[in-house]
């Protein structure tokens, strides 16, 4: 069910990868050649400012997608490299570029092995920022001034960089204008990712740059829309369950109707970040802790 409000995700992302397209003055891109279900058309890095640049999601260890963003700062200093969290299509090549640069990494915090599941591109478990980072801390370079957002619930490190005098914000995987963000716990909470949509909402920023597909404008909207969305897919699995007990996957035929078959795994675990909150509210119960093999049922009434 939609409304007039509701805005339509936008799959028209022409750019090639290895291109680099300077999207609005002050902001260039560059997409990776690693295509999936998962990453869309690849991973998008973005390169801040002139002359003295800062570089955020460096992307999967790719040495061609690395010379790519090395070959488009050729004559400049990269002073930063940024990571909006720590999946293995945005973080590992961060080694690769701070040899050839010298620049440090500055990230949330490292990825832990027993947070992360498989169902994307899972965790870059080697990743070791140089700088860990602040929700709030300002990070300075030449003509361009960035601001750390703590963004947790599609990764427990999740961090976006907004750049407030421009009201744009590169969101990582956060948001994002093609399709929803996957939720997997034990690494995703739905809880979590909630709550930094609705945090967005308070913001002045305007137009997102996310780390797959094309950029966002009308940003609030857009966020507004998916918490929309998101309380309607809570809506549908309890509509399930007042059918009667059920496991996941039955849920997931139930409300994920269309859905590519390659992302079933992961639409079971996003169901499940939503099961967890519901049953710590008590309006779904489940024998024991919430799991991906669990069944589950009608709890409490709603109040």
């Amino acid at each position: 069910m939609s409304t007039e409000d509701d805005i339509p995700f936008n799959r028209n992302f022409p750019l090639a990868p290895g291109v680099v397209d300077e999207v609005v003055p002050g902001v260039r891109r560059i997409l990776c050649n690693n295509p999936s279900p998962f990453t869309f058309t690849g991973t998008v890095s973005y390169i801040v400012g002139r002359g003295n640049v800062a570089i955020i999601d460096p992307g999967p260890d790719d040495e061609a997608h690395a010379k790519a963003l090395l070959d488009a700062v050729r004559g400049e200093t990269v002073t930063h490299i940024l990571v909006t969290h720590t999946h293995r299509d945005h973080s590992p090549n961060a080694a690769r570029l701070a040899a050839a640069t010298g620049a440090k990494v500055r990230a949330s915090r490292p990825a832990y092995a027993s947070e992360t599941r498989t169902t994307e591109s899972g965790g870059d478990w080697d990743f070791r920022p140089d700088v860990i980072l602040k929700d709030g801390e300002i990070i300075r370079g030449d003509g361009w001034t960035l601001e750390a957002i703590s963004t947790p619930g599609h990764t427990a490190n999740h961090m976006a960089f907004a750049w407030p005098e421009r009201k744009l914000m590169f969101i990582g995987d956060h948001v994002m204008g093609w399709s929803t963000s996957i939720v997997a716990p034990p690494d995703g909470s739905m809880v979590d990712y909630m709550a930094s949509l609705e945090k967005l909402t308070h913001r002045d920023e305007q137009l997102y740059f996310s780390g797959h597909g094309p950029e966002i404008p009308d940003a609030v909207r857009f966020v507004k829309f998916l918490i929309r969305h998101r309380k309607a897919r809570e809506v549908s699995i309890l509509h399930r369950l007042a059918k009667g007990e059920a496991d996941i996957p039955t849920i997931v035929r139930a409300s994920y109707i269309g859905i590519d078959p390659r992302l079933m795994g992961a639409a079971g675990y996003s169901v499940l970040a939503h099961l967890e909150d519901l049953v710590a509210r008590g309006v779904v119960a489940t024998d024991g802790d919430p799991v991906i093999g669990g069944t589950y049922r009608l709890g409490a009434p709603l109040t």
